[in-house]
């Protein structure tokens, strides 16, 4: 996933230094800087061993899907303007539908998590410690017996 990404970043950083010579184009090189800063932070998390818990995961690839998204429709709507290569703007496209496909699964296991933690919660209060109300009246076991007899 990583090489995908600095791939991606790769070829954009190379086209962007030239676009963003020309005015009104210098959006798509903040756009970019950000993007690549959000990559180094996953890169780095990869380099570093420690996996991203399901909700960091689930944030930072949702930025990056919001940041492709603006970077996309910016390019697509100054291609010409930019001098923007198409091919460019497809790689974009591309590269932002697989890091959508990752937030999805990361975001889908955030969901299955919280939802685990509910139904133990639930299953916690609703457990009774003294093994139920039959048995602590009945003579056949339970947690509890009541004594017999007069008392």
């Amino acid at each position: 996933m990583a090489a995908t990404l600095s791939l991606a970043m790769a070829s954009l950083l190379i086209a962007s230094p030239a676009s963003a010579q020309v005015s009104g184009c210098e959006p798509l090189q903040k756009l970019l800087q950000t993007r690549q800063a959000l990559v180094g932070k996953i890169t780095a998390a990869q380099k570093a061993k420690r996996k991203m818990t399901p909700q960091e995961a689930c944030s930072t690839f949702g930025t990056l899907v919001n940041n492709g998204n603006e970077t996309v429709k910016f390019a697509t709507a100054n291609q010409d303007w930019c001098q923007i290569p198409g091919s460019f703007i497809d790689g974009l496209k591309a590269d932002n539908q697989k890091v959508a496909t990752f937030r999805g699964q990361a975001c889908n296991a955030v969901k299955q998590q919280a939802a685990m933690q509910r139904r133990a919660q639930q299953q916690a209060q609703s457990a009774n410690p003294f093994g139920g109300a039959d048995s602590i009246t009945s003579g056949a076991g339970g947690g509890l017996k009541v004594p017999r007899g007069a008392l």
